[in-house]
């Protein structure tokens, strides 16, 4: 290995059966980045387990029944493959042509972070394309192209929208039209990938739809916050919502927060707004507070814990009294990152290639350890697994054991 020196108000989204310990989708179960503390496990120094090399891809990995399932960028393929998550062997492999450049001479890999769920694996490409695999083998079901079927443009970036699942239903946020009608949400069916239906006159942004509940979803583009149905894609409420540059993404998902509310936070001169649930109602906002630029805080308490400012300019760990609307603490700059909370401590992997292992209190910042486990100038969003923290960079992919 390259080893350098609650959801508090939606339902589970994906179908039955997801058990303990899986991450199958973006965030994990629940899509908010938290798992609760879990009985018996106690926290160790990260110890590296295994690691596999990697293609080009900001796309992170997804575990479910004992499978880790990671996309990538190999040549001019796209590769999808599956090992086992406790020793890193190979299961199966997938691939497809691809011929998506990315407008900045960035990387050319995935971004969406695929979704497990009814025994299937649904991976977004950068392309727009949204392939349909079987979770046992590796077997194509069947595909999509939104670029043809929906017009999708290629933003800045790619389309990087990570698939939602809810119950029948595979959510994407193309961005564009069929037919003379807007087509910024779709919904397709899970079984077949047949369009069910078509909503939302918007652009597609960076951040990933999430469930509310079982019956509503948020869904932040590149101008609004959407509240839609599930089932037939009526919008219930809308708040336009986006920085006045045109230069500019939405990328961190909405939060959701007790009392029937939703925190939103971006760069770019938006800033920490929080709404009330379901109208999007504004109750107060607040720049620079915790201005998000990809990474998506996560809650404990009335503790909101985040990275804030943009990542080309630096960004600092912070700790936010929601109540007070206060920052408590905040750590060195850092180019930026991605975290998770796992019961009482934040795990996060920064851009320097760095783990950190980081208290979740309001107090002050205490980093109980930290690593150097992937390369730097890279990503990502990691997984957690059965006290494991899986992490990628445009070369590998690591597994490190971090609680026992």
């Amino acid at each position: 290995m390259h080893w350098i020196g609650l959801s508090l108000m939606g339902l589970l989204a994906l179908a039955p059966g997801v058990r303990a310990g899986d991450w199958p989708q973006l965030l994990g179960p629940q899509r908010d980045g938290v798992v609760e503390a879990e009985i018996g496990r106690k926290l160790v120094e990260p110890t590296p387990l295994w690691d596999r090399e990697l293609g080009a891809g900001f796309a992170g990995p997804v575990v479910a029944e004992g499978k880790l399932v990671v996309a990538h960028r190999l040549g001019d393929d796209l590769v999808v493959e599956a090992v086992d998550a406790q020793t890193g062997v190979m299961l199966w492999r997938f691939s497809r042509p691809t011929d998506y450049v990315d407008g900045f001479g960035f990387d050319n890999g995935p971004r969406g972070v695929p979704a497990i769920a009814a025994g299937r694996v649904f991976v977004h490409g950068a392309d727009g394309v949204v392939d349909a695999l079987e979770l046992a083998t590796g077997k194509a079901l069947w595909q999509v192209d939104t670029v043809a079927e929906f017009a999708s443009p290629q933003g800045f970036f790619g389309r990087a929208c990570s698939p939602l699942v809810m119950g029948d239903r595979l959510i994407l946020t193309p961005g564009g039209r069929r037919a003379g009608e807007a087509a910024g949400v779709v919904a397709l069916a899970v079984d077949s990938g047949k369009l069910l239906w078509q909503a939302v006159d918007d652009e597609a942004g960076y951040a990933s739809p999430v469930a509310l509940d079982e019956k509503r979803m948020l869904c932040w583009l590149r101008n609004e916050l959407w509240l839609v149905a599930v089932a037939d894609g009526a919008v219930l409420a809308r708040r336009a919502l986006r920085s006045g540059m045109d230069a500019s993404v939405n990328a961190c998902q909405p939060v959701f927060l007790p009392g029937e509310k939703v925190l939103i936070s971006a760069g770019y001169g938006v800033g920490l707004h929080l709404l009330s649930l379901p109208d999007l109602k504004p109750l107060w906002e607040r720049e620079n507070l915790l201005d998000c630029h990809y990474g998506t805080p996560v809650v404990m308490g009335q503790y909101v814990f985040g990275f804030d400012g943009r990542a080309e300019r630096g960004q600092t760990l912070r700790c936010i009294d929601i109540e007070t609307r206060e920052k408590r603490w905040q750590s060195d700059t850092v180019p930026g990152g991605t975290l998770i909370r796992v019961g009482a401590h934040l795990l996060a992997v920064t851009e320097q290639g760095e783990v950190w292992v980081v208290e979740a209190n309001e107090k002050a910042l205490q980093v109980v350890h930290r690593e150097q486990i992937l390369r730097s100038g890279h990503r990502a969003h990691l997984a957690y697994s059965d006290g494991v923290l899986f992490a990628r960079d445009g070369a590998q992919l690591v597994a490190v054991r971090v609680m026992e």
